[in-house]
């Protein structure tokens, strides 16, 4: 097993990585961080120090992409009304069960997430309150137990034909919300400790150095490939991560609890099969069309 040391400077890389991500794209500080950190964390000691960081990533990401807002607010609004019973529900489920099981519950729902958005799903969604209610309240529980809301908020964007701008404001406001609001509810449940604020030191300079750096070299790389690799390094960690709760939870004995990593390493790399395959294939055809 790793010394808290070791564990700390894995963290730290995983951080760093993550807030690179995050500055790239406009999210995934959270939904790389906490997979591996789950590993040796527990939801209770990680998640304080994860929101803290979100709550100021995610006014950075708002700040730059404001010329957007105005024309997605209207669609997110039914989302943040849901999110405020969603997000209360959620931490009080936090405080309560015992964390191996909120381990297993965080990773059980965000794998088949992310392998949904790494599939390219498309379904035209149109955005109303029979839909953005419920939805705000079920990923209002899913972000105060896991921090994590990126994946179901990029599969229901992009199913809305939301255009690059659009994209970012939205999800920034939506994540600005959720963030603010469960820092709030976590502190009047009294679930920061000195165990979250250690970490949270930790976090501090990774976010620094990595969000600019990401959203410098973001202008020279295939934005589009490097959110598909990035799913599949989150699918990966995820499957792993899983793998490991169940031997805790003595639920699987190894080493045939692996076998649910195995499993998902060789469907995202199908998923990467189709997703190279095809864009592949529309290179070729831009390239015939300028023939």
């Amino acid at each position: 097993m790793l010394s808290i040391d070791t564990a700390v400077i894995v963290l730290a890389g995983v951080a760093l990585f993550a807030a690179f991500v995050n500055g790239a794209i406009g999210y995934g500080f959270s939904s790389l961080t906490v997979p591996l950190a789950l590993v040796f964390y527990t939801n209770r000691i990680l998640n304080p120090a994860v929101i803290v960081i979100e709550v100021f990533l995610n006014l950075y990401v708002l700040f730059i992409n404001r010329t957007g807002v105005p024309s997605v607010w209207k669609r997110v609004f039914p989302i943040l009304v849901g999110l405020l019973p969603g997000i209360a529900v959620g931490a009080v489920v936090l405080a309560s069960l015992q964390p191996g099981w909120v381990k297993l519950g965080t990773y059980t729902v965000i794998l088949p997430l992310i392998l949904i958005q790494a599939a390219g799903w498309r379904r035209p969604v149109r955005s109303t309150w029979l839909i953005g209610l419920p939805f705000g309240t079920a990923l209002g529980i899913l972000y105060s137990v896991t921090t994590i809301s990126g994946p179901p908020l990029a599969i229901l964007f992009n199913n809305q034909g939301l255009v690059k701008n659009e994209f970012r404001a939205g999800l920034a406001l939506v994540r600005v919300a959720e963030s603010s609001v469960t820092a709030v509810v976590y502190y009047q449940l009294g679930l920061f400790i000195p165990e979250s604020e250690s970490l949270l030191r930790v976090f501090i300079p990774c976010v620094l150095v990595g969000v600019p750096l990401g959203a410098y070299l973001i202008r020279r790389l295939d934005a589009e490939t490097f959110r598909r690799i990035c799913m599949s390094v989150d699918a990966w960690v995820v499957g792993f991560g899983l793998s490991r709760v169940l031997i805790e939870l003595d639920l699987m004995e190894s080493p045939w609890a692996y076998s649910v990593m195995l499993a998902t390493i060789l469907i995202d790399i199908y998923l990467l099969y189709v997703f190279f395959t095809v864009r592949k294939a529309g290179s070729n055809r831009a390239i015939d069309d300028v023939e």
